[in-house]
């Protein structure tokens, strides 16, 4: 999820710009209607006058029809449609009040006023686009057409909304689409860091993520030339090493007396060994791909590496499963384990080494002092407590260097006077 934050930043202010945006013109459109609906239904106050006019004059109903007519409204007279539309249709507002009639009354020689007080509830109801006022009293029930006013028109509402929508929509569209080139240049660089050396970075946009690509190329350039003559050199070095020392160990055979010959044999020996220890050391720090990594046993590892030691095999107790097996460069695998073997041989008390599972890692026990320094000392090249050995100190640093590239690690406990070196 890590590796697409940036998309998914933007796909999330996308889809929050885009919620915003609705949400309040959702709210502004409810706002807007509602208002829409409160200004005309105070049209009821005027239906309610010609209604009350009507009751205190006792007009005939084509005096009301009339009166009505004026203000563009009629009485809805078919009593099916009346149930169509007070069923059917939406009831947009509906409010009570109380309609006063006063009349003159003479009683017992006194003249006087009577109000009589009729309660009345105004509906306004929407019924295919048109609306209707539905006045209600006690014992009647009058519904009246507004030819003048219309349902709620959100379309200038709508428009707004879709031309907003659309412009963001197509500003993050385009924000993506800028996106797309850095996706690639990091497909690209895995690739790369990979051991791909032939990709290319060089692309012909002018923007921020053209200009890093570019760089890019140019940085790969330099990069293989380093690793060509990097190699070219070590390599060169290598093969103009071993034609003296192969010259030197044949001559060595010349000298006169026989501990001459030991002397100078053990010298051209080191040496053979340093260059062989360098070449490894060079082929482990340019594995950049694991085209050579295949499926092993681990005891077939093990025994490899007890063959390439040339130790006694009661030396060494491997306590592994036949069923475990390591997906390694067999070659690479089997001398960080020979050099595992080395070390428990030149350092351990009892001249023995265990070789186990503990906890799916494999382990190395032997018994010894514990160590002086960190294990971080001892990975570093050419560092070894004791110089008498018969050692230049690359050792551990060629084990835990084969182990970086296999993805594990070089780790240690010392417990009860065992030392244990872990492949972790």
């Amino acid at each position: 999820m890590k590796q697409h934050a940036v998309l998914i930043t933007v796909l999330f202010a996308l889809s929050v710009s885009l919620i915003s945006v609705s949400i309040i013109f959702w709210e502004f459109y409810k706002l807007n209607k509602q208002q829409y609906i409160d200004h005309i239904f105070t049209k009821y106050s005027v239906i309610t006058q010609i209604y009350r006019e009507h009751q205190q004059r006792q007009n005939s109903d084509i005096m009301l029809d009339a009166n009505l007519a004026v203000y563009k409204m009629q009485i809805v007279k078919d009593e099916a449609e009346q149930e169509r539309v007070v069923k059917g249709g939406e009831i947009l507002k509906r409010e009570g009040f109380e309609s006063v009639k006063a009349s003159l009354m003479f009683s017992e020689g006194e003249l006087y006023t009577k109000n009589t007080i009729t309660k009345l509830r105004a509906t306004m109801i929407e019924y295919k686009n048109h609306i209707y006022f539905f006045m209600q009293t006690k014992n009647a029930g009058l519904l009246i057409k507004d030819e003048d006013l219309k349902s709620y028109i959100y379309i200038n509402l709508l428009y707004a909304y879709s031309t907003i929508f659309l412009i963001i929509s197509i500003s993050f569209i385009l924000v993506l689409q800028k996106l797309r080139p850095l996706i690639r240049l990091r497909k690209k660089i895995e690739l790369f860091g990979d051991g791909n050396r032939e990709i290319s970075f060089k692309t012909n946009n002018c923007d921020e993520i053209g200009l890093v690509s570019n760089e890019l190329e140019s940085t790969k350039g330099k990069i293989n030339n380093l690793l060509e003559s990097r190699t070219l050199f070590l390599r060169n070095l290598m093969h103009e090493l071993k034609t003296p020392i192969a010259k030197g160990t044949i001559a060595t055979q010349m000298l006169n007396t026989q501990k001459q010959r030991d002397r100078f044999t053990s010298i051209f020996a080191r040496l053979e060994t340093l260059v062989n220890e360098f070449a490894l050391i060079e082929e482990v720090t340019s594995l950049d791909n694991k085209k050579d990594f295949k499926e092993y046993r681990l005891v077939d590892i093990i025994d490899g590496a007890i063959d390439m030691a040339m130790v006694d095999r009661s030396s060494v107790s491997v306590d592994i499963s036949g069923d475990v097996k390591r997906t390694v460069n067999y070659r690479l695998y089997t001398t960080a384990i020979k050099n595992m073997i080395d070390n428990a041989m030149k350092y351990s008390s009892d001249m023995h080494i265990k070789i186990l599972i503990i906890n799916g890692e494999l382990s190395f026990e032997s018994r010894g002092e514990c160590l002086s320094h960190p294990l971080q000392y001892y990975i570093e090249p050419f560092t070894k407590d004791n110089p008498s050995k018969n050692s230049f100190g690359l050792g551990l640093y060629l084990v835990d260097s084969i182990l970086k590239s296999h993805g594990e690690v070089l780790a240690h406990e010392y417990e009860k006077g065992v030392n244990r070196f872990i492949f972790a």
